[in-house]
């Protein structure tokens, strides 16, 4: 009796329980597409909220390898020789990232050249700067003292240097470069979800259509994409004949390619999960390799040169078919073995650029976290339709200080401006649109600016010279050199910090704690450059990980 009073009790408790679970999915508690907040359906058939619920993680975009983000010691810790005092070791943390596996190539800047050539046809007078804009400076390989005539005519363009990285781009081309390849991505992914027609970026390309595609113009106007024809272009993911575009909520829209940040880059160079020594990970690493020689002291290939650089003086290679480093001038991307991220040429080939503004100091007591100087807070311009401006036919341009023409915004993308007082008002993280000076040692970057001034009684620390150029009505360029005798500095807005050594350079420079600069107008023949772009989401990657004692698939 007792026996079955208890069965009954429990099998009471199991039927209460399941009603409550029910109850509890019913409401909300349960199932992705159930909202938490409301209870409502999300991705109802019947309309309503839609939104991604099976996101796993961002996709390696073509070209990166996946940089898991830590903390590091930025900086040199070795003996500084050249006593620049610029690059004192500070502690930084660095958000995940994905980074190029190898420098740009020439082969992959001839494709971008194609494309601004067969969209915007140079013959054409009001698109002829956009692809002269874009060219590299192939000038950069000559020297009055010896015949480099060969590199200048031919390492560009043929095939013999296709994989070799791209040099003669100033940093303002390489900035316009990852932007282009952000929009030729997203365009590749959204045709391949569907949002997109097969073939669409090709018949764009081959002026069949007309117009181009921007990603910002496709996320704030879809129908201004490809001169307003997209309704006729979207592919599978129309719903009875309606034009479906996708979100930033999608999932599919990429992060923007863009140069790394030079934290980004030395903590990239630096590689230091393959080597978990103490004193790696508090900046005692020399190279992006283990140890404090260029040779490989592995049995394999032992005594080999691990990079490419100069060795001595007049010695950029080494004796032939002894000691020899493979090279003279730059060597062919992946010739040498990749550091413990799987990145090529982190030491030597080409020095490269990153994204930020030279400074001699690094301050860590205002940001120690993803540390970047050069940001200039930008925002859409709203036309007076109340709506995100798009540029249609007019084309911006600026004139560089070298006389070069480069185009700031291309037809079919967003109009940008800088950031004013409504989004700067009684904030505490920004107050100005241009933040490239701030904190950067100099009073007149600071909020005393009314009282310093450019004369001999209150000087500027950074009074770089001041050179200018502009077109007469002839078109003409007019230079105006900056003669003054009271120039200090040669450090502005417009020096940004390059990374790396190269094939000119010593073993010095392999270091991934070193810096130098270079005005963004200027190329050379030994700078080039990679791209990186931000991770979304989760800090490392989830398959097969194990998070806080909880196996994550």
């Amino acid at each position: 009796m007792k026996r079955t009073r208890i069965s009954a009790l429990l099998s009471a408790a199991v039927i209460a329980g399941s009603l409550s679970l029910q109850s509890c999915k019913n409401s909300g508690g349960g199932g992705k597409n159930t909202s938490r907040a409301t209870g409502w359906k999300i991705n109802a058939k019947e309309g309503g909220f839609q939104y991604n619920t099976d996101f796993k993680e961002q996709e390696t975009a073509p070209g990166l390898v996946f940089v898991e983000g830590g903390t590091f010691t930025k900086g040199k810790l070795q003996d500084d020789v050249m006593h620049d005092w610029n690059n004192t070791p500070t502690t930084q943390h660095v958000q995940s990232f994905y980074m190029d596996e190898t420098e740009v190539t020439n082969v992959m800047y001839l494709e971008y050249l194609d494309y601004l050539k067969s969209v915007y046809p140079p013959e054409n007078p009001q698109y002829t700067a956009i692809y002269e804009g874009a060219l590299p400076d192939t000038l950069v390989w000559r020297n009055r003292l010896g015949f480099n005539e060969t590199m200048t005519n031919n390492y560009l363009r043929h095939p013999a240097y296709a994989e070799y990285p791209v040099v003669g781009v100033n940093w303002v081309q390489a900035v316009q470069f990852a932007e282009w390849r952000t929009d030729r991505v997203n365009e590749a992914m959204l045709e391949r979800e569907g949002y997109l027609a097969e073939d669409v970026k090709y018949r764009a390309m081959n002026g069949e259509i007309g117009g181009t595609f921007s990603t910002e113009a496709y996320l704030n106007r879809p129908g201004s994409v490809y001169g307003g024809q997209i309704d006729s272009l979207t592919g599978k993911a129309q719903k009875d004949s309606v034009p479906v575009f996708a979100k930033r909520s999608t999932g599919i829209i990429m992060p923007e390619y863009r140069l790394p940040t030079e934290t980004e880059w030395e903590y990239a160079a630096q590689a230091l999960q393959g080597s978990r020594e103490y004193n790696n990970y508090r900046g005692r690493k020399k190279y992006p390799w283990d140890g404090d020689y260029t040779r490989n002291g592995q049995r394999v290939g032992r005594g080999d040169q691990l990079a490419n650089f100069k060795q001595g003086k007049g010695d950029y290679g080494g004796i032939a078919g002894w000691s020899d480093d493979g090279a003279d001038i730059t060597a062919e991307v992946k010739s040498y073995k990749p550091n413990d991220l799987g990145l090529y040429d982190m030491a030597g080939n080409v020095a490269e650029w990153v994204a930020d503004v030279y400074r001699p100091i690094v301050d860590d007591e205002i940001s120690d976290f993803n540390y970047f100087r050069g940001n200039i807070f930008m925002k859409a311009a709203i036309g007076e339709d109340g709506k995100v401006q798009v540029l249609r036919d007019s084309i911006i341009y600026d004139t560089l200080p070298t006389g070069k023409v480069v185009a700031v915004n291309l037809p079919g993308e967003v109009k940008m401006v800088a950031v004013d007082e409504q989004e700067t008002y009684l904030r505490t993280n920004f107050s100005k649109s241009d933040n490239r000076g701030y904190r950067d040692g100099d009073p007149s970057s600071s909020r005393f600016a009314d009282f310093y001034g450019e004369d001999e009684e209150k000087p500027a620390m950074y009074n770089s010279p001041k050179h200018s150029v502009e077109r007469d009505s002839a078109g003409k360029l007019v230079r105006q050199y900056d003669e003054s005798n009271h120039r200090t500095s040669l450090i502005n807005d417009e020096v940004r910090v390059y990374k790396g050594g190269s094939w000119r350079d010593r073993a010095y420079w392999l270091d991934p704690a070193q810096r130098r600069y270079l005005p963004q107008y200027m190329a050379t023949d030994y700078i080039g450059f990679r791209c990186a772009m931000s991770r979304v989401g989760s800090k490392s990657k989830t398959k097969n990980k194990t998070v806080r004692g909880k196996k994550v698939r």
